[in-house]
């Protein structure tokens, strides 16, 4: 009973926070929670918390510091993007400007719990804020571009242990996404899959893990800049990408851990993001652990993934573009790819710390920091340039209470 009460306390505690995410790989969180996110992501082959165990590899539910017992993970980011815009069209009043986005920094949740059914089965379900991105230039010297992705997953899981080394597990995900291009939000749900595996072999972690993709159809999201005030309002489909991952980690002893992963992410075929050509993405991330004392660990990590967004010169600013059936002005296609969803930060170092308050409670804290990248393109003729700046850091606090 006190079990089930705290998971509908988690639960609820998630949906008053409400997630809101800015971009790090594409528009995805390099990881979840405070020790995969000190670790630039890690997780695959050996996640230290349910949270990364149930986002990054539901087969590794059945190995982890959480084993054999139940644990419970609270955990919040404070997210900090700054972005810059900068447009320039000496042809067109009004347009041409340089300016900061005034959207605030972003609270993201991450919520996990982990309990045994038997010795063979595990059970876990999470709920997190897992990506997003968006920029507000409304009152500012730029055209008035406003947007906000925000996605929210619920992940029921369950991991079974084949043989003392090999496990296997599933999460079936229950997606929330809510897309604002400036005329209002428009949300909408989906569902999903991810499956994992793992395996032991001495003091090495072999992880895998697969998700299909999530797709979202928001209603009546925009006219796309379209004059006519009876306009409809155009639908768009937006497609969170398959995701491929693997890791290893190795353990030489109880006081180091290291992990190595990559993960690819196949935006090229994503509804949405395919539309505005963005490629598919390489990641790739190092963490290791130190554990100096009993109750002290020190994190570091590293992240990479080349930037998903294409850059374009020479377009017509006098074309259309057409969006899943939509034609949409040239201008305005470039300017909310270019200056509304400047998903371009490619590097990232994390560092963190944990410290075990009791036998039953851990705190962990992360860093990360991302820096400053710049995308810039100009249309043909150099009537328009437009160019966005992209920096980022974030701190991660969490508890976990093992019983």
């Amino acid at each position: 009973m006190r079990k089930t009460i705290a998971v509908l306390f988690i639960f609820s505690l998630v949906l008053v926070l409400g997630p809101v995410a800015h971009a790090t790989n594409g528009d995805n969180l390099i990881g979840v929670g405070p020790i995969s996110r000190a670790m630039g992501g890690a997780g695959v082959a050996a996640p230290q918390d349910a949270t990364s165990a149930i986002f990054a590899n539901p087969a590794a539910m059945c190995f982890g510091p959480y084993c054999p017992g139940s644990s419970v993970d609270f955990a919040g980011t404070i997210f900090a993007p700054s972005v810059k815009g900068k447009t320039n069209a000496p042809m067109i009043p009004g347009f041409s400007g340089s300016d900061d986005s005034n959207l605030p920094p972003s609270v993201i949740p991450a919520i996990a719990v982990t309990a045994p059914i038997n010795e063979k089965w595990r059970f876990g379900a999470g709920m997190y804020g897992v990506s997003g991105l968006g920029v507000d230039y409304k009152n500012t010297s730029l055209p008035p571009v406003y947007t906000q992705l925000q996605v929210l997953k619920l992940a029921p899981n369950l991991a079974w242990l084949i043989t003392p080394n090999f496990s296997i597990g599933a999460s079936f995900e229950v997606v929330w996404q809510s897309l604002d291009l400036g005329e209002g939000a428009s949300p909408g749900y989906t569902v999903g899959l991810q499956v994992g595996a793992l395996y032991h072999w001495d003091k090495f972690n072999f992880g895998f893990s697969a998700t299909t993709p999530e797709k979202v159809n928001h209603k009546n999201v925009s006219k796309f800049g379209n004059p006519d005030p009876t306009a409809p309002y155009q639908d768009l489909e937006l497609e969170a990408p398959w995701r491929l991952q693997g890791g290893i980690s190795f353990e030489p002893n109880s006081q180091w851990l290291f992990e190595g992963y990559a993960r690819y992410l196949a935006w090229g075929s994503a509804e949405g993001f395919e539309d505005f050509d963005w490629d598919d993405q390489w990641v790739f991330g190092l963490g290791a652990q130190w554990k100096p004392a009993e109750k002290w660990a020190l994190r570091l990590g590293y992240n990479y993934g080349k930037s998903p967004v294409n850059v374009h010169n020479g377009w017509n600013p006098l074309g259309t573009e057409t969006v899943q059936g939509t034609p949409v002005n040239q201008t305005q296609y470039e300017t909310l790819r270019i200056i509304g969803f400047p998903a371009i930060v490619e590097h990232h170092f994390t560092g963190g710390v944990g410290y075990k308050l009791t036998d039953a409670l851990a705190l962990n804290l992360a860093f990360m920091y991302a820096p400053q990248e710049t995308i810039q393109e100009t249309s043909a003729f150099n009537a328009i340039t437009l160019e966005s700046k992209l920096s980022e850091w974030s701190t991660t606090l969490g508890l976990t209470w093992y019983f």
